[in-house]
């Protein structure tokens, strides 16, 4: 079905792989519009309770595929490729109210780089390295990397990354927070197949509800974030899981949610 993706759900876990090794999964229209429905599939199969997002062979993402783009005859609006594309999978990963791991196997650059950070939590090999890339040609941050670096690291490090090109291994990025956790290459897989398979028992909702509210509390003041919390609150209590959890904490043994 699909020709840049691997798209395969197995247990609970869906896992989209960009597969174009050759070209360190760098992003085309065709690759993107894969994307954009495999996320689609992962949102209305209330089987997938968590989504790993990773890159096949060296590379998780080298960012656009800039051979495309020179292919592109005029007239050509960048900003048109931006909503079509990136900016419709940067907002459909932090949208899905299901935990999205990003498995950073290799390069996260440019778009690749906004890929990865809008993940929830990143697991990273110790060969991963990540950069802004876009200063190098002469370009400012898309894909949500502006937004996502400032949220992530605060606006003076972001500032840095982004106008200096500057290579960030993956110890640096654990110490500046870009990733949760470091393992060996030979690690990655089984960390991230631990980590989804933990995910895919959670109660999802819940999880989806954190999420919401994550997604909202930037942009609002403490008594904002109160009265929203409070709303979701509302929510939350009335889930199947809900129930299952305060039952499994009396009986003393361990939950079995459904993700409902």
């Amino acid at each position: 079905m699909y020709e840049q993706i691997q798209f395969d759900v197995s247990d609970g876990v869906a896992t989209i792989a960009l597969n174009r090794p050759e070209r360190l999964n760098a992003l085309t229209g065709q690759m993107t519009k894969e994307f954009l429905d495999a996320l689609k599939r992962c949102t209305r199969d209330a089987g997938v309770r968590c989504v790993v997002i990773t890159g096949r062979g060296r590379g998780f993402c080298a960012g656009q595929d800039l051979a495309e783009f020179q292919a592109v005859k005029p007239p050509f609006s960048v900003a048109e490729h931006l909503r079509r594309g990136f900016n419709r999978v940067v907002l459909g990963l932090r949208g899905l109210e299901k935990p999205v791991v990003g498995k950073i196997n290799g390069v996260a650059a440019g778009a690749g780089l906004g890929l990865a950070l809008a993940c929830d939590i990143r697991l990273a090999s110790d060969q991963a390295r990540f950069t802004a890339a876009f200063i190098g040609i002469g370009l400012a941050p898309d894909t949500g990397v502006s937004w996502l670096l400032h949220q992530l690291v605060g606006p003076a490090k972001a500032f840095e990354i982004l106008t200096t090109g500057v290579k960030v291994d993956a110890n640096e990025a654990l110490r500046l927070g870009l990733v949760n956790r470091v393992v060996p290459a030979d690690e990655l897989d089984a960390a991230a197949a631990q980590l989804a398979a933990q995910y895919a028992q959670a109660p999802t909702r819940g999880i989806g509800l954190t999420k919401r509210v994550l997604n909202r509390v930037a942009a609002m003041s403490l008594a904002e974030a109160l009265e929203y919390e409070a709303q979701i609150q509302d929510i939350a209590i009335r889930t199947k899981d809900h129930r299952e959890g305060v039952a499994a904490f009396l009986e003393k043994r361990a939950p079995r949610f459904i993700g409902e």
